[in-house]
């Protein structure tokens, strides 16, 4: 489904807020607090999860005065749609980067969680020291895939079509600082 941006403005106009900016930069301090605290001494490398998770890992990791590496990974199923498809790799990381090292991957929301759980598969097979997950956002429901979890969460969402903070409609809003649902969906 292609979007206009008159299509999108629509959309955002109507939109309701779940989480106003200010919630979500409490969340973003919650998250930076409880990472510099379990990553103290640790030298982690974070891993973006693109596209959406670039917003996350830019917001927490400015907040975090610890010594960190930052790359990242991209795989996605939503392509730009509103219902997941299949498992696409566009950019896996280099196994040796990963070997020996506590890699923390960040994301913008944990939905059903199968992009989740084929990436927490693909990097325990590079030998990580240690493997955990944050995400600004868990969504609400009892679709999970089994194995999709996040060890960090900043805020619950409901179960409905949500973007703003990296989550995007149809490849528009992933710039706002609050987060929305889109009306009906």
């Amino acid at each position: 489904m292609s979007v206009t941006p008159e299509q999108a403005q629509t959309v955002l106009a109507e939109a309701d807020c779940l989480h106003d900016a200010a919630a979500v930069e409490r969340a973003y301090d919650r998250l930076a607090a409880q990472l510099a605290e379990a990553y103290a001494g640790l030298n982690p490398l974070i891993m973006s999860v693109m596209i959406g998770g670039m917003h996350a890992t830019a917001e927490i990791t400015r907040r975090l005065a610890i010594p960190l590496e930052i790359g990242y990974l991209h795989a996605t199923r939503y392509r730009g749609q509103t219902s997941g498809g299949g498992l696409v790799w566009k950019h896996r990381p280099d196994a040796a980067r990963i070997r020996g090292r506590h890699v923390l991957v960040i994301d913008d929301i944990l939905d059903e969680g199968h992009t989740l759980v084929a990436i927490r598969s693909e990097l325990e097979a590079m030998a990580p020291a240690s493997l955990r997950v944050a995400v600004l956002t868990d969504k609400q429901h009892d679709r999970r895939a089994e194995g999709a979890h996040a060890e960090f969460v900043g805020l619950p969402v409901v179960d409905r079509y949500v973007f703003g903070c990296g989550m995007d409609y149809h490849e528009y809003w992933r710039q706002l600082p609050a987060i929305y649902a889109v009306k009906g969906l």
